[in-house]
């Protein structure tokens, strides 16, 4: 063969190789590249989570802050409510008052006593008697009928 072609053929050869060997570095770096492409994705797509998490976090602990407020509130209300109920608490009540007069063997003064509701009439015939209403029916049966 002539020297020139061989000088073609080899050119020709180390064009064709360099040409394999860039595609093959090329097709190496950009599937790393893709994959760069790809962790960035969801690198920032973690990072848009975090941010919503922490927002969601925030409204929770304001929310939060204003619930205990409002506990402690209602707290010092009741606690105003049992230490103006203490005074009370402390005084015997009327029915514990005519209880201990009456284990003492007292009777109650009239300021102390309470009168007893009456729930009968007076005299020895009241709506309460057995008879209340029937002595109407046997005085008026007991005259014959006329004519």
């Amino acid at each position: 063969m002539d020297e020139s072609n061989i000088n073609w053929v080899l050119a020709i050869a180390c064009l064709l190789a360099g040409i394999g060997i860039g595609a093959l570095g090329y097709h190496l770096l950009h599937t790393g590249a893709g994959t760069q492409q790809k962790l960035r994705q969801r690198l920032a797509e973690r990072d848009r989570e975090l941010v919503d998490i922490k927002d969601g976090m925030g409204d929770r602990l304001e929310r939060l802050t204003q619930l205990a407020e409002s506990l402690r509130r209602e707290s010092q209300r009741l606690e105003e409510e049992v230490e103006a109920a203490s005074g009370t608490l402390g005084a015997p009540s009327l029915r514990r008052q005519a209880m201990d007069l009456v284990s003492r063997g007292e009777t109650p003064s009239d300021e102390d006593a309470v009168a007893v509701p009456r729930d009968y009439a007076d005299g020895n015939r009241g709506t309460l008697s057995e008879d209340y209403g029937l002595r109407h029916q046997e005085a008026a049966s007991s005259q014959p009928l006329r004519h």
